[in-house]
């Protein structure tokens, strides 16, 4: 028997997915099972209000919306559920140098907010997906500690191989 989704995973297009991929294999790295799909908030409006509203009974407790150009996925989606949604905004072929794509996401009205990350940072939208989830769940939360704890283990590391070239480093 398979796991239900905890995140969803939406990109406007198949073009998005080398960026949208980031956030799927941190979501796998922690074992949190995930959908992903294409919903085009411009070529198939239907099947984006139908999947932002059926989200909550199919067990989504997340969201996660890359987009480019106009990028009006994440934005439109959270105007359909009350689940979080956070937003990925897209260096894609016609954007402005993905600026654009930022401003699109992070400009929403009152009332229709949509967490946003850095361009192209679909890892760090799969990172705040898993603390979301990870708040009311102890064994994520415990898989985010440790994940954690890795990255400053590895930055410990490489300090530490530097200053076999540089002595003088800081302690």
């Amino acid at each position: 028997m398979s796991k239900k989704a905890l995140v969803g995973i939406i990109m406007g297009s198949d073009s998005d997915l080398p960026v949208m991929q980031a956030a799927a294999n941190f979501l796998t790295d922690l074992d949190i099972q995930f959908e992903l799909t294409v919903v085009s908030a411009h070529r198939t409006p239907e099947r984006m209000f139908q999947y932002a509203q059926s989200a909550r009974a199919r067990g989504i407790q997340v969201i996660i919306a890359g987009a480019g150009g106009a990028a009006h996925l994440p934005g439109m989606v959270a105007s359909l559920t009350t689940l979080p949604v956070i937003g990925v905004p897209i260096k894609s072929s016609n954007s402005m140098d993905g600026w654009d794509s930022v401003l699109s996401i992070q400009q929403m009205p009152n009332g229709v907010p949509v967490a946003t990350v850095a361009l192209n940072a679909a890892k760090n939208a799969g990172i705040l997906a898993a603390q979301i989830i990870g708040s009311h769940d102890e064994v994520i939360a415990a898989r985010l500690d440790a994940y954690k704890i890795s990255m400053k283990e590895e930055v410990l590391q490489k300090s530490e191989g530097l200053r076999v070239i540089w002595p003088n480093g800081f302690d």
